[in-house]
């Protein structure tokens, strides 16, 4: 097994358990019969994300990119149908949800008729998808900042800071293996963020921690 294929199983493997964390608040919906302490934002712009990279994946024909993507939209998908179940603001989830399907077409308009094929359609839609992960990977800050004014890290999870840091790492070498800037770059802030996170852990070991509410990132 060379190299590449190695870091290709590391971002299937990592990126996929990565995903999976929403399972936890899926299990919470149905044993608490309710969504409303769970988050309903992330599982949409994740699976917003995920059809951006799986495209780009499709354009570049990367089979790591496409596996990777079609799994955790599936899981955004089903994460979107159980909260729809279990949320008493069904009105609100559905605006949000129509207001990303039409983002979506607008989007898909946009890379499939008015771009021509070939480089100036992958580097387009590369960049915006690197933009879009880029402020998933930064939209946290605000909360870390306050986390380290109020020395409660409660509300991080370690094993999904371990889970991002190696998925995130698993992405940017294999981005530079294929020397794809659209896959190195917005997968750089995750490192930065993880290595933040456990610097906040280090500093405030004594508070206990529970784990949060999914909100996952990546490619």
């Amino acid at each position: 097994m060379d190299l590449l294929q190695l870091l290709s199983w590391a971002c299937i493997v990592f990126t996929v358990g990565m995903f999976s964390t929403g399972l936890t608040d899926l299990k919470k919906m149905q044993e608490s019969k309710s969504a409303d302490n769970i988050q309903f934002l992330p599982f949409l712009t994740t699976c917003l994300n995920n059809l951006g990279w799986l495209y780009y994946g499709i354009l570049k024909m990367d089979q790591t990119v496409i596996l990777v993507n079609i799994i955790g939209a599936l899981l955004q998908i089903l994460y979107i149908i159980v909260y729809f179940f279990y949320t008493k603001q069904k009105r609100l989830m559905m605006s949000q949800t129509l207001a990303a399907g039409m983002v979506l077409t607008c989007g898909w308009f946009y890379f499939t008729t008015l771009l021509p094929e070939g480089d100036t359609r992958l580097n387009q839609l590369g960049l915006t998808c690197s933009v879009v992960t880029v402020s998933m990977y930064l939209s946290p800050l605000t909360n870390l900042v306050e986390i380290l004014r109020s020395g409660d890290v409660r509300c991080l999870s370690f094993p999904l800071t371990v889970a991002t840091l190696f998925t995130s790492t698993s992405w940017v070498l294999y981005g530079l293996q294929l020397s794809d800037c659209y896959i190195v770059v917005p997968n750089t802030p995750g490192i930065l963020t993880s290595l933040i996170r456990f610097y906040l852990f280090w500093k405030f070991a004594s508070v206990s921690q529970s784990s949060p509410s999914y909100k996952p990132m990546h490619i």
